[in-house]
């Protein structure tokens, strides 16, 4: 219960309606979720209420306010072969990358009943965007929902406030800047009046927020500590997380080779704790309860790493442990056991407070979406489309899996009813 309370005051001091989930991973920040209609089967054909087609491409995950569901795509208009050889001159990496010409960021609004398309609003018009990695979108960073507003932030490309009844866009910053390298990851978090976003590049690493009211820059920090000096080493995609520690409200952000606390109102830097070793390009988000954080390092000699921040000015190391680290997916936290999948598909259940494996077992194929927890039941979203259904526990059961048509890279979320899922190509309303 104490680490429930957390979690909810963690999120901001917004009422939050109970079908609504208002960002990335839902009213907890950390992927609970509530749902009274989940089958435990499923696929094109069975528990489908309804399938809508979705314009562009796009990773981030279904928000929803009310009656309506939001999202963020991206419309691509490709280079020549000659304008993306000439382009990809200057990259220092290896990485499968997407050129373009321009690139026209939009929201998408769908109705949660009908599952009709309402809105396909363009928020952003850029020309000749930074590459992207081909896994990656250019619209991966998930929207915020609060207080009639939708908050889209797009990294380096801009970020954008608009008035959801009226479809009004309140105001845009594009004044921050760096070189993601494969494009943006990282979702910006709603704390009071502060939208808080990482901005860390191959060529310069900050954390910045933007004031609700006016979209100015409220405060930016530049990120401090020892890094990597090699450019790709130096990049990372995570999101940050507002906890409660000491008594008062700390954002936790996971960088490149350093994990650091940070006083949300300013952006003053409280606490820094250096990996040991080398990790950078996480995708992910740290969960928390009231005595630790939980977060992985990502590519490079990738772990779990509990940090014990409860009574600390700085948080010390509780445990590691370097079996199956996820690279892209964020961890539930459940009960005392901290779950995660790796890229490759192995589900890890560990111990919160040893960080000693209860099972790994392999779920098959590949992975990019972050699990939500629903009740007893751990829904994980692979690339190939197929939705495995495991009960939460220390021994190991396989529901079911369940397949769509299409990529799932964004995750899952529900309105306490039923299950919305984004897919490469669509977006499902499942239910019983």
């Amino acid at each position: 219960m104490t680490s429930r309370l957390l979690l909810c005051l963690a999120v901001s001091s917004l009422n939050v309606a109970a079908a609504d989930w208002p960002e990335w991973r839902g009213p907890s920040a950390q992927g609970m979720a509530v749902i009274t209609k989940l089958p435990e089967t499923f696929s094109e054909t069975s528990h489908v209420t309804w399938k809508t087609e979705l314009p562009g491409r796009g990773h981030s995950t279904p928000v929803i306010g009310g009656d309506v569901i939001w999202m963020t795509t991206a419309v691509e208009k490709a280079a020549s072969k000659e304008e993306t050889e000439r382009r990809l001159k200057s990259n220092t990496g290896d990485q499968p990358l997407v050129v373009l010409e321009s690139l026209s960021l939009r929201a998408l609004a769908v109705d949660r009943h009908s599952g009709k398309l309402l809105h396909d609003i363009e928020l952003l018009n850029v020309k000749e965007p930074q590459w992207a990695h081909q896994l990656n979108s250019y619209a991966s960073p998930t929207p915020v929902l609060a207080g009639g507003k939708l908050y889209a932030h797009f990294g380096s490309f801009g970020t954008v406030c608009m008035d959801t009844t009226t479809q009004k866009i309140l105001w845009k910053n594009e004044e921050l800047h760096i070189m993601h390298e494969n494009g943006p990851g990282s979702t910006a978090v709603l704390w009071k009046n502060r939208l808080i976003a990482h901005f860390d590049g191959s060529d310069a690493q900050f954390i910045a927020a933007f004031d609700t009211e006016t979209g100015k820059v409220a405060w930016k920090t530049m990120r401090s500590g020892e890094m990597d000096p090699r450019p790709q080493q130096k990049k990372a995609y995570g999101t940050p997380l507002v906890i409660q520690s000491g008594g008062i409200p700390v954002l936790v952000s996971s960088a490149a080779n350093n994990i650091y606390g940070y006083d949300p109102a300013t952006g003053k830097e409280l606490w820094k704790v250096h990996y040991g070793e080398l990790g950078f390009s996480m995708s992910t988000v740290p969960v928390a309860d009231d005595k630790m954080i939980y977060f992985s390092t990502a590519f490079g000699k990738s772990n779990i790493t509990a940090l014990k921040h409860a009574g600390a000015a700085t948080p010390e190391v509780a445990w590691k442990n370097n079996k199956n680290a996820p690279k892209m997916c964020s961890p539930l936290l459940h009960e005392g056991l901290l779950y995660y999948v790796d890229d490759g598909g192995i589900l890890s259940c560990v111990d919160t407070q040893t960080g000693e494996a209860v099972y790994r077992e392999r779920l098959g194929g590949k992975f990019s979406s972050s699990p939500i927890l629903a009740g007893d039941k751990i829904l994980i979203g692979s690339r190939e489309g197929v939705v495995s259904l495991v009960k939460a526990g220390r021994t190991f059961q396989l529901l079911s899996q369940n397949t769509l048509d299409g990529s799932i890279m964004a995750s899952p979320s529900t309105d306490g009813e039923a299950l919305f899922i984004r897919t490469d190509k669509a977006l499902y309303r499942i239910e019983k």
